[in-house]
């Protein structure tokens, strides 16, 4: 080994024993995530760093915090697994996020997956056919507690395009029905800002209707809540709106309503600077792309719809000019 190899090995050596910090991947993830729950991160958020943090140790149970190669060679076999983009970034998101903590906190030298990028991911913007969604309105029994809460909650979603999370956690406070807003709390956003929708007279009576058949106990209970009243699970809602589809021959998930509020609102004259506050996106990228898919919409419709195709015979023969 030549002399100026063996310095720089003498290096990395000295190093890794400056390291303030010896600590297992289990005490790290621990402090980790209670600075983010101390920075406010929703519950759903700070989950979510757990799982995946913890899947990748788990998968690979060899792994050390204070083995720099090994970590390396492994965080290079997990991200190269086969998934779709959508997944591999948020995989990346979280990893990444978590060793630069690591890195800050000198539990690492380095990030290990800096150098990784993210991938293209699938457009992923699904909108429902407005026939559809009558024949959705009119599947819920709003006889019942449990049918009139879930159409009280679609056409929420259908007329604000709020999140579901944000929609659950709902309080009859929230909701001012004479200047017919629902008001976002920081707390329940996703953004961590809060923010206030408008919503039509319909919704407002809906709601309404589902308020006034609840017991006069329920003051600090969620709007959309269980039978019980206990607060109603988002996937509790993604299972009903599941059994909806089926029933319509059709995959239905809660984002869906989302979309679709968006691309309506911006084919009936809305602008992006009102969808990206109504929506709760911190930047218009999000924005963006309901404005690339209704502009391709646009064009489709001025094929189908445009005059002059019928005006104007065309002939496939050319002539002179």
């Amino acid at each position: 080994m030549s002399t100026a190899k063996k310095k720089t090995r003498l290096v990395r050596i000295v190093e890794q024993e400056e390291l303030t910090r010896s600590v297992s991947w289990e005490e790290a993830l621990q402090e980790f995530l209670l600075l983010k729950k101390a920075e406010g991160k929703s519950e759903r958020t700070i989950k979510d760093y757990g799982y995946h943090i913890k899947h990748f140790f788990r998968l690979y149970p060899d792994t050390d915090l204070a083995d720099a190669g090994i970590l390396k060679r492994r965080i290079i076999d997990y991200m190269a697994e086969e998934v779709k983009p959508a997944y591999y970034n948020n995989k990346l998101v979280y990893m990444k996020t978590f060793f630069n903590w690591c890195v800050k906190e000198r539990v690492l030298i380095e990030n290990p997956v800096k150098e990784f990028k993210r991938r293209k991911a699938d457009e992923r913007i699904v909108q429902f056919d407005l026939e559809l969604l009558k024949k959705l309105l009119a599947i819920p029994d709003q006889s019942t507690y449990p049918g009139l809460r879930d159409y009280a909650l679609l056409l929420l979603q259908l007329d604000s395009g709020i999140r579901p999370k944000e929609a659950l956690s709902l309080l009859i406070s929230d909701v001012n029905f004479k200047s017919l807003e629902v008001y976002i709390r920081a707390e329940n956003a996703k953004t961590r800002v809060s923010r206030t929708l408008p919503i039509s007279p319909i919704t407002a009576k809906a709601i309404q209707k589902l308020i006034n058949v609840r017991p006069s106990d329920w003051n600090d209970v969620p709007i959309f809540c269980s039978c019980e009243g206990n607060k109603m699970l988002g996937n509790t809602w993604y299972k009903r709106l599941s059994k909806y589809g089926e029933k319509l021959g059709t995959k239905l998930y809660p984002y869906q309503l989302r979309h679709t509020f968006a691309l309506e609102f911006l084919r009936n004259g809305g602008n992006s600077f009102a969808l990206q506050k109504t929506l709760g996106h911190a930047d218009l990228n999000m924005t963006k792309r309901y404005v690339s898919l209704a502009d391709n919409d646009v064009k489709s419709q001025h094929l189908i719809a445009s005059p002059v195709s019928k005006l104007v015979q065309q002939s496939s023969r050319v002539g002179k000019i």
